[in-house]
């Protein structure tokens, strides 16, 4: 059974944009870790300044592999010769969750 790790990224309410930009630019960065199955951005659609960073995986194994790889360090990383950015986030929580139970929906 898939596990779900959420990233609750706090920002200032000025500084959504520059977050989903940032995250944009690494679209599909770990789409082939192994044990990698989805990620999702959640942008805050009333007054909160929580992001929620969605992604689910495998296993716990399959997530610590891929938080302790070189691809994480890299992802996370200042390109080369580029110009240091400010931390987007003023604070950000790990929460864990596996799937208890749910629902597809109704196949079209």
């Amino acid at each position: 059974m898939s596990i779900i790790k959420i990233n609750a990224i706090t920002v200032p309410a000025d500084s959504g944009d520059e977050l989903a930009k940032r995250f944009a630019a690494r679209a599909g960065a770990v789409d082939n870790q192994d044990g990698f199955e989805g990620f999702e951005l959640l942008q805050p659609t009333d007054e909160r300044t929580t992001w929620l960073v969605i992604t689910r995986w495998r296993d716990e194994e399959s997530f610590e592999n891929w938080k302790n790889s070189k691809a994480f360090g890299h992802g996370h990383a200042q390109a080369e010769g580029e110009a240091p950015h400010k931390p987007v986030g003023m604070s950000a929580e790990l929460w864990s969750y596996k799937v208890a139970g749910g629902s597809t929906g109704r196949q079209a």
